[in-house]
């Protein structure tokens, strides 16, 4: 006799108490929604619906779903329609899949500045990509973007860098015609790597002096100038702020990543 199968909402309901009364301190707010939402989803709590088949007028009753972009029972049907949106507006074109990261030194400053860090990571690499495709040297055409965030690493590690989608391709600057790029080659990692660095370096010395960043905590020791800036500095040199694929042969190789870095960022967030 097979036994049933486990899911995400049983472990929260089994031990979601004793794992507030050990941890609740460190949960915030909307993480304590996301855990009551996941496990009240489709129970009695939140209510019910009638279902009736148009063919034979055969009715059930059904228990309604939290709609927490988080639970992975209402993430799925949400994920699968937004990728069958932006399947329809892919071009019939090679796409390339780049990632730019962020190093591990500024993981802790963006966990307690969320909202700014990754509306500078999505300018950055977004920045990076458009200027760096127009640019004759190395394609000189407008290209899209489409961009998805991820936050943590397989390893559940914060470690927050974004997957772009990008047609090996785009528009001439004057419109009049389609430049490719090589078969085996999008834009140079080098290039790509020290622009993003140096956007989102740029970036970040702006925010700290409109006074726009926060240091809580362990963070208190780099709101000082010094420290801030020597960062920086150190972080100027070092390697492996992108990594760009060769473009695939037909969009659906490349678009087949897509389901799997969705599980793992429940939303889109920025396509341009």
């Amino acid at each position: 006799m097979s036994r049933p199968r486990l899911e995400v909402a049983d472990v929260f309901r089994a031990h979601q108490q004793s794992f507030l009364q050990r941890w609740g301190h460190a949960v915030s707010r909307q993480q304590r929604k996301v855990l009551r939402d996941i496990g009240l989803c489709r129970t009695a709590a939140l209510g019910t619906h009638l279902e009736r088949c148009d063919r034979c007028n055969y009715e059930t009753v059904a228990y309604d779903s939290c709609r927490n972009r988080h639970c992975p029972k209402c993430l799925s049907t949400a994920r699968d329609l937004w990728l069958l949106k932006q399947a329809a507006s892919l071009l019939p074109v090679p796409y390339a899949h780049v990632v730019f990261t962020l190093p591990e030194q500024l993981a802790p400053l963006a966990l307690r500045n969320q909202r700014l860090f990754y509306n500078l990571l999505f300018r950055a690499a977004s920045e990076t990509l458009l200027e760096i495709a127009a640019d004759p040297r190395h394609l000189g055409a407008r290209i899209g973007v489409l961009a998805v965030l991820h936050t943590w690493s397989q390893t559940l590690r914060h470690h927050p860098h974004l997957h772009c989608l990008v047609p090996a391709g785009g528009l001439a600057l004057d419109h009049s015609r389609w430049i490719s790029t090589q078969p085996r080659f999008f834009l140079p990692v080098r290039v790509l790597s020290r622009m993003f660095r140096g956007k989102m370096l740029a970036f970040l010395r702006h925010a700290y002096r409109q006074e726009q960043l926060r240091f809580p905590g362990a963070l208190a020791a780099l709101s000082q100038p010094c420290a801030f800036h020597s960062l920086l500095r150190r972080l100027r040199n070092q390697d492996g702020w992108s990594m760009p694929s060769r473009p695939s042969g037909v969009p659906s190789m490349c678009c087949s990543i897509w389901p799997a870095i969705l599980i793992a960022s429940p939303l889109p967030t920025a396509d341009c």
